[in-house]
């Protein structure tokens, strides 16, 4: 029996021939990342509970301060702190204000073939570039900071062959939810989302991260995209050679096949509180909004940029509504600046913010208050996610986004 890409990325990281679902693997890490959420209570625990505290290999280390950035206070100033210094004194490597720590891993470090532990749950994003991306908690992140190694139970593997092409003003966005909203909340869970078929080659690396980034959203373990010419040109661009390139054997196992075809996706609302109750964007037409975000690890990047810029050009933002915007790197934002769609942005009454989690974390920039209604690019939409906890949150694509911005309800950019 063959193996599936995850399979043989796990077999390649225990140093064994094979490797099945529902095998448990001790396996050596690749890359290791952390962002600003959680690493205070890692350097707590390695300080405090450790009788031998140590880093097994400090070059597979990478730290970045994201989450809330600038500081919204005292408390968050101490932990990044923290963070910096035992950055600084273990020579971690260490960002900060770069960017969003999974538009900045696939930017600088991620590589074809590779088994990574992300402290934060939307590290299956790595998997547009056939990686191995998983989230963990700081116990388990610490021990494989601390002995470069871990345990994992091999992951099913849920196949979605697509094909076709996705039609003008759909996006990516629109197709994983789409997907979620067709498996579930729970479709997923400790699974591998395996994407492959014809329907991949025209979608683009922006495209791909998307995808990825939510399939934890499905309960995903990981998810993982077949690496063709698209990702390689991707790869070579940031200066990067692929550690491994797999594919899944013919007679491979998987727990599901399912068959999209890319050119019947239509846009997509998520309604509040869960990311798989999923409409028509039509459904939500008319729902008023007081905030609108296109940003976040999921579509922070100059494509979506591009796609709002267009919309918004000529036009002007609702002015009972807030659009923030947000880079989700400082890459992006060089490269946006450059291009002046950040002009377009701010000419509009869009508010342009600095490269970080924003409105997508909810504790730093663009909280909603009761009862306020946001349409946002981000990846989740669960009660009391951005901001109070009586106030609803609709995920969408950014065309979607900018146009609901513009009229101030929820639209789509063709009705404008």
């Amino acid at each position: 029996m063959g193996m599936t890409i995850a399979e043989k990325i796990i077999a390649r990281a225990a140093g064994v021939e094979t490797a099945k679902a529902g095998d448990i693997h001790t396996v050596e890490l690749d890359r290791l990342m952390s962002n600003d959420g959680t690493t205070h209570l890692t350097i707590d625990m390695y300080n405090q509970d450790l009788k031998h505290p140590q880093i097994k290999d400090v070059s597979k280390l990478v730290w970045i301060v994201d989450h809330n950035v600038p500081c919204d206070s005292p408390k968050t100033a101490a932990t990044h702190k923290k963070m910096r210094d035992f950055a600084r004194e273990h020579n971690i490597t260490f960002y900060e204000g770069e960017g969003v720590c999974h538009q900045i891993m696939m930017e600088n470090h991620v590589c074809p073939g590779e088994l990574i532990f992300g402290a934060d749950s939307h590290t299956c994003a790595y998997g547009a570039l056939g990686a191995f991306g998983t989230g963990v908690g700081c116990t388990d992140y610490l021990y494989a900071m601390v002995t470069g190694t871990s345990w994992l139970l091999v992951p099913e593997t849920l196949r979605f062959r697509l094909t076709g092409k996705l039609p003008e003003g759909v996006y990516a966005r629109d197709l994983i939810l789409t997907i979620i909203g067709r498996i579930g909340a729970n479709g997923a869970n400790y699974k591998a989302m395996e994407f492959t078929g014809e329907g991949l080659h025209t979608l683009t690396m922006s495209d791909r991260i998307s995808i990825c980034n939510l399939c934890v959203e499905a309960g995903a373990k990981t998810a993982l995209m077949e690496v063709d010419d698209v990702a390689m040109e991707y790869l070579k661009a940031q200066g990067r050679e692929p550690k491994a390139i797999f594919t899944s054997d013919e007679d491979a196992e998987f727990a599901a096949v399912y068959d999209i075809e890319l050119s019947e996706i239509r846009p997509i609302v998520a309604k509040p509180h869960f990311v798989d109750n999923v409409v028509p964007a039509a459904e939500a037409f008319g729902t008023k909004i007081d905030e609108a975000f296109l940003g976040s690890c999921n579509n922070g990047r100059l494509e979506d940029l591009r796609v709002g810029a267009e919309i918004l050009k000529g036009r002007k933002v609702n002015p009972e509504v807030r659009f923030l915007v947000v880079p989700a790197s400082r890459k992006i934002y060089q490269d946006a600046l450059e291009e002046g769609l950040l002009d377009i942005f701010m000419e509009a009454g869009a508010i342009v913010m600095n490269p970080n989690c924003s409105v997508c974390w909810g504790s730093c920039q663009g909280v909603i208050g009761e009862n306020e209604v946001l349409i946002s690019t981000g990846t989740r939409n669960f009660k009391g996610r951005a901001g109070h906890r009586d106030s609803f949150v609709y995920l969408a694509s950014a065309a979607t986004v900018t146009a609901s911005a513009i009229k101030g309800e929820i639209t789509t950019a063709d009705l404008l």
